[in-house]
């Protein structure tokens, strides 16, 4: 379909395409199976200036929006979402300061990751605060011209590959949510250091990371916003403009399984015939069609919202993350069903792209969640009249 990009997007569109059909595709195999981080991609993308497309032209950036990143995102996600993440995750890190940071904050930290130089993270997950963000026990405590952190974050992307990290602890335990507080952690600090790294089910080449504060100072510039009780806000500001990207990621890996299965259609002969021409194997692939179109359509809709600015979103965002990974899942299982015994093999990329498409229902807030969020907002649109 005809979804009318500029002439900029549409080239932003075809270089990361470029990369991940010349580049991406010929490694991403052995990543997966060395569980190997994806520098020499990274370094790719940072050549191409991928990394800056959402940053403001001011911070070194192309000065594109929500729709930009995640046109990038999905053409990467078609090969190997393991290397879409790992681009991506440098972008949540990213969107705290971008929206809420100090202007010196955001000239100091934005440039670099607007170059690729530095790769960013973001920390928020804990062992008991999941889907219940609001549960963090990382703790802050004001001391002189600055902060102790004390505690540990699980499972956070680009972990111990990333320079800047957007952090979040409790500052104040009386205020509850509104006593979580972000700040801006540099790899080094003193008392700032990394568990080990874990193995899992799909997207192997990403790092994956716990991140470990042990009486580590931050200084009081490195406060976002330069403000204490905003942590929560910040994170659910942030998820709301990053879900569409988890919702292109679905895109882009449901695009690359769909091609594969049908490319093995068109090969695959049982009974005398190509399995293409049995009307079982064609509803499979016209629903795969179907499918993906329809995320496409979503995401790139929200996505085009969002860049309106819009007071509010989370509903849109939330459908877009929630829709394009159940899709995902699906595509994925049911490329792996075309291709039959062979697609259960690690010769075929099916098998890694089913492996994959499971954390997209997962990460940023697990579906239910999403579902939550939904439902609330509709709560919230009927009693205001306004639907």
């Amino acid at each position: 379909m005809e979804y009318f990009l500029t002439e900029e997007q549409r080239m932003i569109k075809e270089l990361a395409r470029k990369i991940a059909d010349e580049k991406v595709m010929a490694v991403r195999a052995e990543l997966d199976e060395k569980e190997e981080f994806p520098w020499d991609m990274m370094h790719i993308c940072a050549e191409a200036g991928l990394f800056g497309v959402f940053i403001p032209e001011e911070y070194g950036g192309f000065g594109g929006g929500v729709l930009d990143n995640c046109l990038v995102v999905e053409e990467l996600s078609r090969a190997c979402i393991g290397v879409s993440v790992s681009f991506a995750g440098s972008g949540l890190g990213a969107y705290p300061i971008l929206l809420y940071g100090t202007e010196e904050q955001k000239r100091k930290y934005l440039p670099d990751i607007a170059s690729g130089k530095k790769l960013a993270a973001f920390g928020a997950t804990e062992a008991n605060a999941g889907s219940d963000v609001a549960a963090i026990q990382t703790t802050a405590t004001k001391d002189g011209d600055g902060y102790v952190l004390n505690g540990t974050k699980q499972w956070i992307t680009n972990g111990g590959e990333a320079e800047t990290y957007s952090v979040f602890a409790v500052t104040d335990k009386k205020r509850g949510p509104r006593g979580i507080s972000g700040f801006i952690v540099e790899k080094g600090m003193k008392g700032f250091s990394f568990g080990k790294k874990e193995q899992k089910l799909g997207i192997r080449a990403s790092a994956t990371r716990e991140l470990v504060f042990e009486d580590c100072r931050v200084p009081q510039e490195n406060l976002i916003g330069n403000r204490e009780g905003i942590g929560l806000i910040i994170i659910l500001k942030t998820f709301d403009l990053t879900r569409p990207g988890i919702g292109s990621q679905g895109v882009g890996l449901a695009q690359g399984a769909f091609e594969q299965a049908a490319r093995y259609a068109r090969e695959r002969v049982q009974f005398g015939q190509r399995i293409i021409s049995f009307q079982a194997v064609q509803h499979i692939l016209a629903d795969m069609a179907v499918n993906i179109e329809a995320g496409r359509a979503l995401v790139y809709a929200v996505s085009r919202y969002i860049d309106s600015s819009p007071k509010r979103f989370s509903k849109e965002s939330a459908m877009t993350k929630l829709f394009t990974s159940d899709m995902a899942m699906k595509v994925t299982v049911d490329a792996v069903q075309v291709l039959g015994g062979y697609g259960y093999m690690r010769d075929f990329p099916v098998e890694k792209m089913m492996r994959d498409a499971k954390i997209l229902q997962i990460y940023e807030g697990t579906n239910q969640i999403q579902r939550n969020n939904i439902a609330l907002e509709l709560i919230k649109e009927f009693a205001s009249g306004r639907s």
